[in-house]
């Protein structure tokens, strides 16, 4: 591509001849130059078994190519035809609660079902050798949105696929019962068709089961998506090979795999309409998508409005677009696409919003896509270019999966909840961030922040000491390192990962009840809600302390000088971070703006700085010094963003 992708899902199949013919028109009049075709079509593709036909599919992306517009060709797994469902029911997935699903909706086929993985190599393959060479093809674009709406399948070829796992994962039984603990309730197993999928019971199962059931799951869709990648790669060698994540949103896949298998990452990002700050949560999953990318990325699905999926589909307010797309472009995204062109005209989602409304051009919606288009054009410097972060925030799937399984000390503890509210913090301080796993490499940054480590292997401990020791800086939230990578508690006292970095050790927690708070100690406005817990100091210093509560005048939060690094602990939940994350900001000297409004985005790509104001009054920036990108204009000292306005200076 040259400069910024633009454009998104297209569905021709849906329309008539007069509106294709119209739909080139536009496309060019917009700017596009990038659709994702063919994502759902597989029964247009094979209507009968093993009988392919693609002259539908060559008219449109010939005259695509006809009209300067490049193809994402859609592989188009994630909703098999009603032909296949009849002729192969076993491949219809089983819920937990023993229900098998019904024909209808998507993700209709467990990723398990060998009949399912033999139809979708065919016709992988036989995309593959009809368009190879063909010169519109810019990208492969494999099933959509795996792991959603299924993840989990509980049929008789998943269990038969589980126990073939675990065979290559334990070698032997002997080794899976002493990782599952099978000891506790007589749960041993000496056959391993013994073993079944954790299904739906009258009591909890075993949570190592479940644990390493979600591992199982992640890597049964992953091999799914190899096997159609390999075939591609075969075939068309010179075309990069994606499919969609949705980052902070799908739990059920470990993305951190998924990231090492394909040729670029590429994201779906839809805003929760009714969140007043949501724009915050689109700038962590952003940041999440380019860390999973160690670099530039693509921004595969958003939305120019309202979305048809959630309580109250509410539309985008006038600039919000533009600030949503040019925020993913200052993230480090290299394209900027919808679901979709064209707003459907009958199925589920034809009340969801797209590049070409209901409304038709003479639209305000469209007159913001052309804009955009004009917006985007000049903003290809940045293509290519990445994002630098001194501050990353550890992040793992399986530590997720873990916390918030049953019988936890809370039904209060929640991943997301405690990961956002320090992203929030951090991104209302003006800092940018990567994320990290755990055990990935740290030396880059000054600052690591690890909101909710709840799992911790032995090997991303001794990670995180290292780090310390030789300089960095660490901040760790309530709840972390207390659990291995079976959900068994590491010996000794809590945080057992986390003791001897931490300075410290936890003698019993004190879960608060629902609503309950607790005053924290020296004079500040703040107070700790959700948890409090009896730490015991072993060479950290007590900064803060609980005024009140089950721990009254224990530790609540401490400093712990490590080598030549420090390590934090927050021993509660505050609803702002931002009072303790400023004392190890400070310390890692990470620099940041102090005197501007928390509802100004500020990120620096590829030497432009991007201001995106989300408030509804104008800001005035001091320091800015370079040529705006957008509006032609020279900044010498300061740049005034407009209300809801962005501005974007390649600085000197």
């Amino acid at each position: 591509m040259r400069g910024i992708a633009y454009g998104g899902d297209y569905n021709p199949e849906q329309w008539p001849e007069e509106t294709r013919r119209e739909d080139l028109r536009l496309m060019r009049e917009a700017g596009v130059n990038l659709v994702n075709v063919g994502i759902f079509g597989w029964v247009l593709m094979e209507p009968a078994p093993g009988a392919y036909e693609f002259g539908w599919l060559d008219e449109i992306v010939d005259r695509l190519h006809a009209s300067g517009v490049q193809v994402g060709l859609g592989t188009p797994t994630a909703a098999p035809p009603a032909w296949f469902s009849r002729l192969h029911p076993s491949s219809l997935p089983v819920t937990r609660e023993g229900h098998r699903i019904g024909v209808g909706g998507r993700e209709s086929a467990c990723p398990s079902s060998p009949e399912y993985r033999e139809a979708t190599a065919g016709l992988a393959a036989a995309l593959a050798e009809h368009y190879a060479g063909h010169p519109a093809l810019a990208l492969w674009h494999v099933h959509n949105e795996y792991g959603a709406p299924l993840g989990e399948c509980y049929c008789d070829n998943s269990v038969e696929a589980f126990r073939r796992w675990l065979r290559r994962t334990y070698q032997d039984l002997p080794a899976l019962n002493d990782a599952w603990g099978t000891t506790f309730w007589g749960q041993r197993y000496t056959a391993w068709e013994e073993i079944d999928a954790p299904r739906a019971n009258h009591t909890v199962v075993n949570p190592a089961q479940r644990l390493d059931f979600m591992r199982f799951t992640s890597e049964e869709h992953l091999d799914c998506f190899r096997l159609q990648r390999d075939i591609l790669r075969r075939l068309t060698p010179s075309v990069p090979v994606t499919t969609n994540f949705m980052t902070t949103n799908c739990k059920s896949m470990d993305y951190w795999a998924w990231a090492r298998e394909v040729d670029v990452v590429s994201n779906d990002h839809y805003l929760t309409a009714e969140r007043p700050d949501n724009h915050i949560d689109l700038a962590m999953s952003a940041d999440l998508a380019r860390s999973l990318a160690g670099g530039p990325w693509m921004l595969m699905e958003h939305s120019t409005g309202a979305v048809s999926w959630q309580p109250r589909n509410i539309a985008k307010r006038p600039g919000e677009m533009r600030r949503n797309s040019l925020a993913h472009v200052a993230r480090g995204s290299d394209s900027v696409l919808y679901f979709q062109w064209r707003a459907s005209r009958f199925g589920a989602e034809k009340f969801h919003s797209a590049m070409v409304p209901q409304a038709g051009a003479d639209s305000g919606v469209w007159r913001d896509v052309v804009g955009l288009g004009a917006d985007l054009a000049r903003l290809g410097g940045v293509r290519g270019g990445r994002v630098r972060a001194e501050v990353a925030i550890a992040w793992d799937w399986q530590s997720w999966w873990a916390l918030e399984l049953e019988w936890r000390p809370s039904v209060d503890l929640a991943y997301r909840e405690r990961v956002d509210a320090y992203y929030q913090a951090l991104w209302r301080s003006h800092v940018t961030v990567d994320f990290v796993h755990p055990a990935a490499d740290l030396s880059g940054y000054r600052l690591v922040v690890a909101p909710s480590l709840y799992l911790l292997t032995e090997a991303g401990a001794k990670n995180l000491r290292r780090y310390v020791e030789a300089g960095g800086h660490l901040f760790v939230s309530y709840f972390s390192g207390i659990v291995d990578e079976h959900d068994a508690v590491h010996a000794g006292p809590y945080p057992g990962a986390l003791r001897d970095v931490l300075g410290l050790s936890v003698e019993e927690f004190h879960p608060l009840r629902e609503n309950e708070t607790v005053p924290l100690t020296p004079g500040r406005d703040l107070a700790g809600r959700v948890w409090s817990e009896r730490v015991r100091p072993a060479g950290a210093r007590v900064l803060w302390r609980f005024a009140a509560g089950p721990d009254a005048g224990h530790p609540a939060f401490t400093r712990h000088d490590l080598g030549a690094g420090a390590a934090w602990y927050l021993a509660t939940g505050v609803a702002d971070p931002r009072p303790a994350l400023a004392e190890a900001l400070d310390a890692a000297g990470v620099e940041r703006p102090r005197d501007l409004p928390e509802t100004l985005e500020v990120v620096r790509r590829a030497g432009h700085l991007f201001l995106i104001n989300h408030a509804d009054e104008p800001v005035t920036v001091p320091g800015v010094t370079g040529s705006g990108v957008l509006d032609g204009a020279e900044y010498a000292g300061a740049a005034t963003v407009p209300a809801g306005g962005v501005t974007v200076v390649r600085e000197r």
